[in-house]
């Protein structure tokens, strides 16, 4: 897994790419965390490049939108890939994170 930060104004941005798996999901659940605490008032994680996530990378996603909620940071998903958006889908996620079809959309428009 890799991890590439982008501030552009209020938002930041994380670009997770490869695989979060239960080797690098408390990788990921530190990067989150320090993200939450800092003064951005939205949070998007670019998913265009996530090739798989597995049960202990869904439960790092729950623990930072339960986080972010706390903090008043708005959380977005976006550019999930086929199988990403799949493995999202029958696991029941779509419907609990805010969603965007790129990133483009996550920054203009917030969902």
């Amino acid at each position: 897994m890799d991890l590439k930060e982008e501030v552009l104004g209020d938002i930041t941005v994380l670009e997770v790419k490869g695989r979060v798996d239960s080797s690098t999901a408390p990788v990921l659940g530190e990067r989150l965390t320090g993200l939450l605490v800092t003064p951005s008032r939205r949070l998007i994680l670019d998913m265009r490049d996530l090739e798989y996530i597995s049960s202990a990378g869904f439960r790092v996603l729950l623990l930072a939108a339960k986080r972010a909620e706390e903090a008043a940071v708005h959380l977005v998903l976006c550019s999930l890939s086929g199988k990403v958006r799949q493995l999202f889908d029958l696991g029941g996620f779509l419907e609990l994170f805010a969603i965007s079809s790129s990133r483009n959309e996550a920054v203009t428009t917030g969902r």
